[in-house]
């Protein structure tokens, strides 16, 4: 088969490698028709995640067909349409049987990293490194699929591919980082970035009940896309004092729900932060650059909530502590749980109250992969997401 491989910082190349096979009796071979890049891939190209090994496939977002079904998997055969969670669960474990899929015991084969990291081994990803399991991604003519039965889901009759594809990841965690921050009717929702995780968090946020989403990025073309296709207010950082403006909309009080879409590498226009962080990061003295974060802990209101889907790695500097402390704040984060949603969401697209296709901006061949992660990385031509058709 053909696939997108890493194989060094910034670093991409397609090969022809093995076909994947049945290593379990829950297993699945999908032959993949559509694979999204993703923001957190820019996370793996660039470096900062230190368990890619050369040759590694990429990618964690996808629908496809099955093609091949171990003997232990009993709702899925030939033939069928499905999307894959990118985050993967057993079904058996004590997190999964609370429908915290996100935190699974067993579906993470290398546990010792994450394990020694973070005080527990975490769940495998597809796709996204050895220290979550060394999971081949989707960027490929076909892949496996682990614990299918608990992490594959047929697509509705009537739901076209575009609109199920974002299923797999973008739409869960964007709707997981709604959900658990608490969103109650009337309440004001602030979301840190505008990529297709912001996108779709500001849908989420309006379908939970919030009376206004204010949605924060530096990409124009982004913002354009909150405020028409999400209904939210855009502000533009490079622009506005956020946390002023964000006083002003709220009459002082700050958000009632704050949302960090951004993660590890996030911006800031603050000259001194922006430089600070980035020495740091460089030098591996910190793995995270906290800008969006800190933003929103600073400006969400006394007693809020901050969910944070933005992925970090390891350990920030300069993290407000006291101001989570004495305004009595929240936080919730997590990787998606996208097992407990999917049939949610589904039914959501079918009313008509939520269409994620045009999160697709671009599309483009499996061989053209490295120049459509490029376009990607650097927000060219209005790029939000391009979508490969291996």
């Amino acid at each position: 088969m053909r696939a997108l491989t890493w194989q060094g910082t910034n670093r991409l190349s397609v090969e022809t490698l093995p076909d994947p096979e049945l290593i379990n009796p829950r297993d699945v071979i999908v032959r993949v028709k559509l694979s999204s890049v993703c923001g957190s891939d820019l996370h793996l190209l660039d470096g900062y995640v230190p368990t890619m090994h050369a040759g590694d496939v990429l990618g964690h977002e996808f629908l496809g067909e099955v093609v091949e079904a171990g003997s232990g998997v009993t709702q899925f055969s030939r033939g069928d349409r499905v999307i894959a969670i990118s985050i993967l669960g057993c079904g058996d474990c004590q997190p999964c049987q609370r429908q915290e899929f996100s935190c699974c015991d067993n579906s993470n084969p290398n546990p010792t990293f994450t394990q020694e990291l973070y005080g527990h081994a975490c769940t495998g990803i597809f796709g996204y490194s050895h220290a979550f399991g060394g999971y081949a991604g989707s960027h490929a003519t076909y892949v496996r699929v682990p614990f299918a039965d608990v992490n594959l889901f047929k697509v509705p009759e009537g739901i076209s591919d575009e609109k199920a594809l974002f299923v797999s990841d973008a739409v869960p965690t964007g709707y997981y980082g709604a959900d658990i921050a608490d969103i109650e009717p009337g309440d004001t929702v602030a979301v840190w970035g505008c990529g297709g995780v912001g996108q779709m968090a500001i849908r989420s946020a309006y379908l939970m009940g919030a009376e206004q989403v204010i949605a924060i990025d530096r990409f124009e073309d982004r913002l354009h896309l909150a405020r028409k296709q999400g209904g939210a207010i855009g502000l533009n950082y490079t622009q506005h004092d956020i946390h002023d403006a964000l006083l002003s909309l709220t009459g002082g009080r700050g958000p009632d729900r704050c949302i960090d879409c951004v993660g590890m590498e996030a911006h800031s226009e603050h000259k001194l932060e922006d430089v600070y962080d980035r020495t740091k990061q460089m030098m591996r003295l910190q793995t995270e650059r906290g800008a969006a974060l800190r933003q929103a802990i600073h400006s969400c209101r006394k007693g809020g909530t901050v969910s944070v889907l933005g992925v970090y790695a390891g350990f920030m500097d300069k993290f407000p502590i006291g101001a989570v402390v004495n305004k009595a704040l929240t936080m919730k984060s997590g990787q998606q749980p996208g097992q407990r949603y999917v049939e949610r969401i589904f039914e959501h697209i079918q009313a008509g109250e939520l269409d994620p296709s045009y999160l697709m901006t671009h599309t483009a061949s499996l061989e053209d992969g490295p120049q459509g992660y490029a376009m990607f990385k650097h927000k060219s031509d209005d790029c939000l997401r391009v979508v490969f058709a291996p």
